[in-house]
């Protein structure tokens, strides 16, 4: 950073003002907690919605993925009752569908290094978290992240989570279509919207592009959606199987079938009149009651979605529920290289046996997906970085995180 220039400074053109402006009142926050302004249960949702977690420290050890390294903490920020409140946290960040370029690993690398113990760890919801990270560094990491268009904004907390969906999405045999456009604005329309602000537990939400396959794991979720297509008067629709309620916990309950098949111009409407009945009629005070899945099952799934469909029969028209599908055709991928056939020379040794567990064959004639075991879900800064340049050098920006970590 040039000296003298904050974070904020230097990178302020490439914030998305909304987002700046987050981060702005979280520094504010922060600055209330550290004169006592502000009560320590506040805060901590405040810090939640911004995906900063505490963390527990009585194991005294971190695997890095290569090795056990104990940590050198001081007594005083063990978890317990007398952790302090600002002891050195995790804090997750949001990647939409799974979708991560070279240049936001590059910064996740950085920033691993730079805030955190060196290790990056992708979660079973295709996020990423760094550990041992200082509340008074999360505002620049935040402006970090946001320079290159990813957040921690709405990562934990009673919020709508990372929307996920199948990392197969776009070159898939099977599916009926691409799911990644649908799954990236129902990311971004979600975020931060007035009607998800007020749950009692948080919400989940994921994607498939086909039935016959367990990738999105959505009967798992409070919401998820599977693609679908119908004949109209002789042309294709599309739309979604949507199911509600899912969830795994203590009391795990399968998702049930909410529509048979949503029209795609119905999927985003239909979601915030979810969010608004389950905001209103959720459970608030019993957090081990709290989630979609335990109204739908006091109320009944039929009672539900009448309360759903009348709800949405309230809400004003909004242009972002419909805008986002004028380019849901478009490839939401570009390959680097034109595709071509193995050249038939040599293969070295332990090829077959990684190529037979490891490729994936793509829809596109020519091409594969490679997929990169990480042990334990880590990676170190230098394994982000050679990742990063193994896509620019072969696939482009085309890189997705998994749920099977």
């Amino acid at each position: 950073m040039e000296h003298g220039l904050s974070w904020k400074e230097k990178l302020g053109a490439k914030i998305p003002v909304e987002l700046g402006r987050e981060i702005d009142i979280f520094e504010q926050h922060m600055e209330l907690r550290k004169q006592g302004k502000m009560d320590e249960k506040v805060f901590a949702e405040t810090r939640l919605r911004r995906g900063i977690y505490g963390q527990r420290y009585d194991s005294g050890q971190r695997h890095d993925g290569k090795r056990i390294q104990k940590l050198k903490l001081l007594a005083e920020v063990i978890k317990g009752p007398e952790t302090l409140w600002d002891a050195p946290g995790m804090m997750r960040i949001k990647i939409p569908f799974g979708g991560v370029t070279p240049e936001q690993l590059e910064t996740l690398a950085d920033l691993s290094e730079e805030y955190a113990d060196g290790v990056t760890h992708v979660t079973t919801r295709q996020d990423f978290q760094l550990h041992y990270v200082h509340i008074d560094d999360t505002p620049a990491l935040m402006r970090r992240l946001a320079a290159v268009g990813i957040t921690s904004r709405e990562a934990c907390g009673n919020v709508v989570r990372n929307v996920t969906a199948c990392p197969l999405a776009g070159i898939c045999h099977e599916e009926t279509f691409d799911t990644t456009p649908y799954a990236k604005a129902c990311s971004k329309f979600l975020m931060g919207h007035p009607d998800t602000q007020d749950f009692g537990r948080k919400v989940k939400v994921a994607f498939s592009g086909c039935e016959q396959n367990p990738c999105g794991l959505i009967t798992m979720h409070d919401m998820g959606a599977i693609a679908k297509t119908r004949i109209v008067n002789g042309k294709v629709q599309r739309g979604f199987a949507f199911y509600v309620g899912g969830g795994l916990g203590s009391v795990p309950y399968k998702a049930k079938l909410f529509d048979a098949f949503l029209p795609e111009e119905e999927l985003l409407p239909t979601m915030q009149a979810i969010s608004r009945v389950f905001a209103r009629l959720g459970e608030k005070r019993n957090r081990a009651r709290a989630r979609i899945k335990f109204l739908i099952a006091n109320l009944g799934i039929d009672e539900f979605r009448k309360l759903v469909l009348e709800e949405r029969q309230k809400l004003s028209p909004d242009s972002r529920w419909t805008d986002f599908l004028n380019s849901v055709n478009e490839q939401s991928e570009q390959p680097l290289k034109a595709g071509v056939s193995l050249n038939g020379h040599q293969r070295p040794e332990g090829f077959e046996a990684w190529y037979a567990t490891n490729v994936y064959k793509q829809r596109q004639p020519g091409y594969v997906a490679s997929t990169v075991t990480l042990p334990l879900g880590d990676a170190s800064a230098d394994q982000l970085r050679a990742l990063a340049d193994i896509a620019r050098r072969f696939v482009k920006d085309t890189l997705r995180t998994t749920v099977e970590q």
